[in-house]
């Protein structure tokens, strides 16, 4: 499935259950209680982590429909921008982008 199908899937049972679908800052917090819960798994080792991932991905799918996104395009064109990005290694070793190679 692609992530423009799984927009729609996600956004069509959003509004047949009655989910949330106009409160844009509610969904934003909502989609942080997921990814909280989703390290909370991780972090104790529980088996349900991909579930709780896959949790995330649908709030943050259903949040990009309500905002008029299109997440699919988005997702493509930000891979080739990252790809395109230039990083160096601090001494510390933290990456940070290289200026020069970010025109």
């Amino acid at each position: 499935m692609d992530i423009r199908s799984a927009q729609k899937l996600a956004w069509e049972n959003k509004l047949a259950k009655g989910f949330n679908a106009t409160d844009i800052p509610l969904e934003f917090c909502l989609l942080s209680g997921e990814v909280a819960e989703a390290f909370d798994a991780w972090r104790k080792g529980r088996p349900q982590v991909a579930e709780e991932l896959a949790d995330t991905a649908i709030f943050l799918l259903g949040l990009a429909e309500m905002l008029g996104a299109d997440l699919q395009e988005a997702v493509e064109a930000k891979l080739a921008k990252n790809e395109a990005r230039v990083y160096r290694r601090l001494p510390n070793g933290v990456l940070i982008k290289d200026a020069a190679g970010s025109h």
